[in-house]
Order: structure tokens, then sequence, then C-alpha cells
């Protein structure tokens, strides 16, 4: 759906971002909402992205937030080796808005396409950072303008942008013009994207966030034609009232099934022809607070669709009636183990899920062990809560891992070489106390009344931790630990390389065979968001976001580990690594 006007500039940059400003404070003061186009500085030439392009991309391409839809977070670029890794040097750098940071670059035909806070997105050329096209949101409130989009997609000419005022927008890859605007939802009722979508078959697939409050909408995955922007379908991750799993809420009327949000792009088989999601906790958060102490579907849960029609395929809940705010919601994994087809995740319990894939049977769970919530039973995966875990309101409850979670949205890697993930954690627990929450349309919350950090006792004064495990075993390869929490998602290469950072504003690269770090460099402020690395001419590069943002979980080094800081005026940035030119 357009909005307001169209506006372009073809002069220089700092005269086109002036006119912008100028244009936006008009459009204030005559309460208008703008959607300004692109301010260019030149053209793209970028090829269409075909699904072919997507299920087996060029080597030195990354055009997927994981760049495969596999979820693997996985590059078979290996000119930066174990050898001279140790001599990498920024190439260039590129600052980003304020606000929250989480974001993934994408590359394609040497053109980045970088999302900043507050839905902008910049093209720029990825052998020196230079501006291509930019384009820039207006809001109608404050609400959206330093929101986190954590990824972007592409597919044919067109980039698409999950926006914080929770529309699908698709831009021209080469131009930056808008090409479809289409509103998903009431961003007044606090909906809103996150998170890039998965393209498959034609379909841009996009999971809704926001659904804390009460509303009869619930939340929801959908996906909208490619040219057209029209909705296709729209499938609930709120099992209803009268439909299938409709039971497991209690009598609890549409209204009060809050939760079930799909914040994290999912992943897609196209042998298969399903895409999979998780979805997030029920909310409130606690069975006490929510007045029912069912299941409630299809919240914990696994989802496999089928992206022609939306039909639930397959469901697999973790945690049935969920009640810690232990989200299950991260990124799928799809991995063959001894030639079984599977999809992993884990979640902020540490606890590595294997599913098959085609089917959503339970193959195994391997608990890191520093939950001390539930237990998995090894043979059907069932869990069962520990005795005296459970909340109650007004009583103060302690328990590992904090709302934060050991595992969050900072997303493992895969690597083929190992066979084995690499896992960011933060070792954490907390102290709290849950409230009642008044059932009234446009009311609800997470029903939290207070919250105390703690360190985790196996962390030792350390709240980091990066973890290779076997994907076959379950087995712990190699670990490494660090005071304050590792705070990007982790990047591996056909190099022998694995990528991360942490928030003390350290990225390192260690060995994926040992663990051994090779290499360092310390940023203006915390890694954070998701590394890539790409190549132009036949040149690697390793890009690492940096920056700043607002959730629980950067409450826990800000409280916990005083003794490092980090700037507190933002500083959000991209900072791009290669080999010196011989």
């Amino acid at each position: 759906m357009a909005q307001g006007t169209c506006w372009m500039a073809f002069r220089t940059e700092r005269d086109a971002r002036a006119d912008l400003k100028a244009l936006a404070t008009l459009g204030a003061l005559l309460g208008a909402v703008l959607l300004p186009g692109p301010v260019r500085a030149q053209t793209a030439n970028v090829s269409h992205v075909t699904d072919a392009t997507l299920s087996n991309p060029p080597e030195s391409d990354w055009i997927h937030w994981r760049r495969t839809q596999d979820g693997w977070g996985h590059s078979p670029l290996d000119e930066i080796t174990r050898e001279n890794v140790g001599s990498l040097q920024m190439a260039w750098s590129w600052a980003l808005e304020p606000g929250t940071q989480q974001t993934t670059p994408l590359v394609h035909d040497g053109v980045m396409y970088l999302a900043s806070p507050g839905n902008v997105i910049h093209a720029l050329d990825a052998e020196n950072g230079d501006l291509i096209w930019e384009y820039r949101r207006q809001f109608e409130s404050a609400a959206g303008s330093r929101g986190q989009t954590r990824g972007l997609s592409i597919y044919g000419d067109k980039i698409f942008l999950n926006t914080a005022d929770a529309h699908v927008v698709a831009l021209n890859a080469n131009t930056g013009e808008v090409a479809w605007d289409t509103e998903v939802a009431d961003s007044s009722k606090g909906f809103r994207f996150t998170s890039g979508a998965v393209v498959a078959q034609g379909k841009v697939i996009s999971g809704i966030t926001g659904c804390l409050r009460f509303w009869d909408d619930g939340c929801f995955i959908t996906a909208h034609d490619s040219e057209t922007g029209e909705e296709l379908w729209r499938t609930s991750t709120v099992a209803r009232p009268g439909e299938l799993g409709g039971d497991t809420w209690g009598d609890l009327p549409m209204m009060l099934r809050a939760g079930g949000d799909a914040w994290i792009t999912g992943s897609y088989d196209p042998e298969l022809g399903l895409t999979y999601w998780g979805v997030a906790q029920a909310k409130p958060w606690s069975q006490a607070s929510r007045t029912t102490d069912g299941d409630a579907l299809y919240t914990s849960s696994t989802l496999a669709l089928d992206p022609q029609t939306g039909e639930m395929e397959w469901y697999y809940q973790h945690i049935p009636g969920e009640s810690h705010d232990m989200d299950e919601v991260f990124e799928r994994v799809l991995v063959d183990v001894a030639g079984r087809p599977s999809v992993f995740t884990m979640g902020k319990l540490g606890i590595l899920w294997q599913l098959d894939r085609e089917t959503g049977e339970f193959v195994r769970a391997t608990d890191l062990g520093y939950q001390d919530l539930l237990d998995v039973d090894a043979t059907t995966g069932a869990v069962a809560y520990r005795e005296g875990v459970m909340p109650q309101i007004g009583v103060e409850l302690e328990f590992c891992p904090s709302h934060s979670g050991f595992k969050s949205w900072r997303a493992m890697a895969y690597s083929p070489e190992t066979e084995a993930f690499y896992i960011p954690l933060t070792l954490n627990c907390q102290r709290s106390i849950y409230i009642d929450v008044e059932q009234v349309e446009g009311g609800g919350n997470g029903g939290l009344g207070r919250r105390e950090n703690l360190f985790h006792p196996d962390s030792v004064g350390n709240l980091g931790e990066f973890v290779a495990m076997s994907a076959a075993t379950g087995e712990i390869l190699w670990s490494q630990r660090k005071r304050t929490p590792y705070n990007s998602a982790a990047l591996t290469t056909a190099g022998g390389l694995v990528f991360v950072g942490d928030w003390d504003r350290f990225v390192y690269a260690y060995d994926i065979e040992t663990g051994e770090s090779l290499w360092e460099t310390r940023l203006p402020t915390s890694a954070q968001g998701f590394p890539i690395t790409y190549a132009v001419d036949g040149k690697q590069y390793v890009a690492v976001p940096a920056g700043t943002g607002s959730g629980s979980w950067a409450t826990i080094p800000l409280t916990l580990t005083p003794d490092k800081r980090r700037p507190s005026n933002g500083g959000n940035g991209l900072f791009v690594f290669a080999l010196l030119d011989e």
C-alpha cells in the first residue's frame, strides 16, 4: 500500500540529505506521512536473483540472512585462512543510524545492501563502501524510528524490507525506488517486523512480532507475491478456539491468546518444498499470569509450512505450556546427519534439538547442562518441569537462564568441514517475581513484576561462552570463555575459521577444529549483529556490524560486569576487513 509521496535527488549527497531533512520536517508540520524515494548517487547493475540462485548462490555472494536458505551461516570462500588471517586489516567502514543495531548485510554482484535502525537501507559498493543509493522510511510516530532490522531479502530485481510499522516493502535493487508497499498489520496495536523474509517459490514469507498485547488478531506468518505485494496466505501461530489445537489454551477467548511471535527469519528446503519457522512463547509468560496451564499451541514450536499455501505440514512443540519466557524461536538450521534430513535449533535453555525435517519426528535433544528448569526424555523428547520451578504470583523465584537466555538472537553457524555447530552463549541466571495481568482488550504484558540478573554458578565470572558442538553426537569439541557475552552471530568459512564478536568490542577469528584464537581486533563499540564474508573480483572481505541497543540481554553485562565498559552514545557502524594487497 503506497503512502505519501516519492522524492528523488540527483545532486550531491550532502544536498540530497539536506533536502530530505527539510522535507521530513515540512511533512511533520503538515501531519503527513512521507515515504521518500531513494537518494541516488549512482545506479547499481546487479543480475536478477532466481530460485536457483537462492538455492545455490555464487561463492562470492551473501544473498540470504544466513547466506543460504538452510541457515548455515557458512561461506565456501577460502582466501582468508588459518595461516594468513592474522594479516587482516580494515578495508572500509560505514556509519549506521542510531538505535538498536542487529543487522545482516547482503551482497550480490559486488553491491552490499545494508539495513540501519529505523528502516534506512543503504546500497553500497562492496569493494570500497561508496554509496549507490539510500532509502529512508518515515513513520507516523517515533515508535519505529530506531527499531532494529536484522536482515533484508533479495529476489528477482527487488530488495524486500520488513518494516517496523508492519509493512513489507519491495525496492528496486538497482535504484532503490519503491516497487510496492503492503501493510500487513496494524502497527498501532504493537505489531511490527524485526527480521527479514524467506523468499521461496516467488513468495515473500515473513513472521510478525509485537504480539504482547490482547487483540483478536493474534500472531501469524504471511506470504506475499514478490511481483505485486498481494497477500497470498496467512497462517496463525496461535491455535484459535474451535480449530485444531484450540483447546490447548483452555477456555481463553482469542483475544487473550497472546504471544506466538515469529520474530526470527525461517529456513527453506527446496527439495522437500517446506519452510521452517520457530515460534516464540505464549504471553503473559507464566501459566499463573495467563490463567491457563494448557500447552498453548503453537507457541514454543517448530512449524513446517508449505510455501504455496501456508498449510502446516507438521509442528513440534518443544516446551508445552512454557512458563518462564524460554523462547524456542531462533534460527532453524537444515543439516543432513547420517543421511537423515534434519532441522536443528537451540532456544534460550541451551538445548540443541534435532528433528526429522520431513516428518517433524523427534530425533535427539542435547542439553548443555546449564539450565535448571526441566528434563527432556532422551527417547521421546517429552519435557517435565522440575519440582518447585513453576512461577506463582507474588512469589520470588530464581532460575537459570534468565529471560535473556543462554542462547538468543545471535545465530549459531554450521561448518560442513567439521560437521559442527558454533554457538554464542551468555551464562546467566535470574531472580524474579511474577504478577497478575489485567485481561482487557489492548492490555497484556509479560507478567514480570521484578527481575534481578545473576551470574550462572558455573560461569566463574565469565558471562560469555562460545561452544563448538558436533552435529552428529552433541559432543562439545571445544569452548572459549570471555568476561562479557559473545554478542554477535557466528560465521564459518572454508578457510578453517569461525568469526564471532563480543560485548567488550572484540572480534575474534578462531580455528574451527581446535578453537585456537588466531586473530582479534577491537571495534569502537560492541560487535553486534550478523557478520558475513563475501568477495569482489576474487578478493575476500569480512564485514562485521557493531553497535548498541535495548533489550533485556543488554542489561546483563551492564549490571554484572561494570568493569567492562562500552561507549554509551551508540556508535553503530559496519567494519569491513581484508588481507593487505601484496
